[in-house]
Formats: structure tokens, C-alpha cells, sequence
């Protein structure tokens, strides 16, 4: 059993699993399903530095914190070292517990506005970023990044030392390349590398779908922490399944079909209620496919709720839909 120890200040966690920020995905209700299933930090989605500062309101409600969600951490974005030290007092403001600076996404959108993955290639103005928003906050800042441009432009070692320097109290990888976006493998072989350029923790990220990998995910020489992303959607049950399986070596047996169907509705209604309708139900669908994954007839059931407009409407289809697999526990299984 690994006994790996995440430290930052008076933050001591052990065996740390970690939800991915996800944009669209890791909002307020999903975070606070996540933390009480086991997530020891959770992270929001990526927010404009510059939407921030411009006091643009959609970007203000992806910063809000609750206590039900701690220890949580905020992630910025942005190519400016002064406006990405303002965002960073916004967010400190509005109680993250961490700053986390985006240095990995590797979509056209980002990247053309020399933010994110795009960084990679420009690593001073990368540690001129970190150092200001270091500087212009009293709470932790981290960094999540990848391990370069492309597999000719390797340059994570350096990164992870210039990050440490620039005031990054801890740095997460996706052990990909930028241009392999989210295809390809995640080659987690640099991980005990890095770890031995910089004191600082570093979190695994990449490739870690199932109680088994995040085990051979924690058990990675330099590894202090690890982090989950894809693989929690319509899945918050990854993070305590993991955990079992880390201390006892167990594998626990998967969710039944009312503990599925239980999650995915009370999300569903803390959606709504969040968000109001019909943007709370609609911003769900895309769970749907997660908490449905595997399950018989699931095609035709999500065909069918991604439709629906109307919330009760949607509930009754999910309780047919859950008393349809009880009668066929075969198929369920």
C-alpha cells in the first residue's frame, strides 16, 4: 500500500486523489458530489483571467466557493502577467483555498490567445505569470501543465524547476503532449524524472480510469498525488472506490443500480436548483452518458431524456428507466 504524502502549508493529505478541472464539467454541484465521495481537492473549471478583471458575471459564478466543497482550487487562465495577478486577488476574494494556473489545455481557443498549453513555448513569459500571481496573493498558488509542445519539445524538467522558483507550490502533469490533445497514451515514465528536479509535490494526471490504475498511478516513484478528470463523469463513485482499493487491496464491488440512480438524480436536481431551469437541465444532458455508461437499453433511454425540457417529465423517465434494469438484474449486471 503506497503511503504518499501531499503537503502545502497546513493542507496534509495522504494518498491524494484529485478531481481534473474540466471545463463544462467540474461546476459547483458536480465538485461538491465529487468532495463528499472522496475527492481530497477538488478543482474548478478553467476561468478567463480576463473575463475576471472585465467583472464579466458568467465567469464569477464558475468561482464560486462553499464550504461543503473544501479544500477547493480555482483555475485561471490568461496570457498577461498583471491581469492574471488581478484575477488571482478576485479569486482569493471570493475564497478559493488555492490559485491554480492553467498551463496545459490544448484546444485552438486557448492556445491561439497564448494562454494554456500555449505557454510551453514561451517559458519566461510562463514564470513571469507564476511569479505575479505568487506575488499578488497569500494563498497558495499551483500550476497544471503538460510535459511539452510535442514529443520533440520535452521540456517539463525545466518547467517543473522554473515553476518551483517562480513561487508554484505544487505542479500537476497530464503526461501528454500538447499535440496529442486527449488521444494517445499518457506516459506517466517521466513523473520520477521531474520529481527529482523540484521539492515540490507532484500530481500524476493522465490515463487514470479505475480503482486499479490509480493504484499503479500513486505507486509511480515521485508521485505525491494523483488527479482524475475524464473518467469521474457520471462517475463520483471512482474516488471511494479508488481509495478502498488503495487501503485495503480489495476492489470494491460497483455501484447498484439505486445508488446510480440516487447520485444521478439528486445531481440532476442540484443542477436545476443551481442553475434554474431550462438551462439546469440542459447543461445536464451531457452527464447523462456517464452515469448511464454499460447499462442495458442505455442508448435508448438517453435519446430520450436529451430531449426533455421539462424536469418531471425527466424524472419519471429515469425512475422507468431505473425500474426497467430491477426487473432485469441480469442485464444489470
Amino acid at each position: 500500500m503506497p503511503n504518499k504524502i501531499f503537503k502545502i502549508d497546513d493542507l496534509v493529505i495522504r494518498n491524494g486523489i484529485f478531481l481534473a478541472p474540466m471545463e463544462g464539467i467540474t461546476d459547483l454541484p458536480f465538485r461538491i458530489i465529487c468532495r463528499r465521495f472522496g475527492a481530497d481537492i477538488v478543482y474548478t473549471e478553467f476561468v478567463a483571467s480576463e473575463a475576471l478583471v472585465r467583472d464579466i458575471q458568467k465567469s464569477f459564478l464558475k468561482i464560486r466557493v462553499v464550504n461543503d466543497e473544501r479544500p477547493v482550487a480555482v483555475q485561471i487562465f490568461g496570457s498577461d502577467p498583471n491581469t492574471m495577478a488581478e484575477a488571482a486577488k478576485i479569486v482569493e476574494q471570493a475564497g478559493a483555498d488555492i490559485i491554480d494556473i492553467n498551463y496545459g489545455c490544448w484546444v485552438k481557443k486557448v492556445v491561439s490567445h497564448n494562454a494554456g498549453a500555449a505557454l510551453l513555448k514561451d517559458l519566461p513569459r510562463m514564470n513571469a505569470i507564476t511569479y505575479a500571481v505568487a506575488k499578488a496573493v497569500n494563498i497558495p498558488v499551483t500550476v497544471k501543465t503538460r510535459l511539452g509542445w510535442d514529443k520533440n519539445n520535452i521540456v517539463i524538467n525545466e518547467v517543473a524547476r522554473m515553476q518551483q522558483d517562480s513561487g508554484a507550490r505544487a505542479i500537476a502533469v497530464h503526461c501528454r503532449t500538447r499535440d496529442m490533445g486527449m488521444g494517445g497514451k499518457a506516459d506517466w515514465s517521466y513523473i520520477p524524472e521531474i520529481k527529482k528536479n523540484v521539492e515540490i509535490p507532484v500530481i500524476l494526471n493522465g490515463d487514470i480510469d479505475s480503482s486499479e490504475t490509480a493504484l499503479k498511478a500513486l505507486e509511480v516513484d515521485g508521485a505525491d498525488a494523483i488527479m482524475i478528470g475524464r473518467a469521474v463523469l457520471g462517475n463520483p463513485f471512482i474516488f471511494r472506490d479508488a481509495k478502498k482499493y488503495i487501503e485495503s487491496g480489495i476492489l470494491p464491488s460497483k455501484p447498484n443500480i439505486d445508488e446510480r440512480f440516487d447520485i444521478m438524480i439528486e445531481h440532476l436536481k442540484m443542477n436545476v436548483e443551481d442553475k434554474g431551469l431550462p438551462r439546469g437541465l440542459r447543461e445536464f444532458r451531457k452527464h447523462f452518458s456517464g452515469y448511464l455508461k454499460g447499462l442495458c437499453n442505455a442508448s435508448h433511454y438517453r435519446q430520450k431524456l436529451v430531449t426533455l425540457d421539462d424536469i418531471n417529465e425527466t424524472l419519471d423517465l429515469l425512475e422507468s428507466y431505473r425500474n426497467f434494469l430491477k426487473a432485469n438484474l441480469e442485464a444489470y449486471n
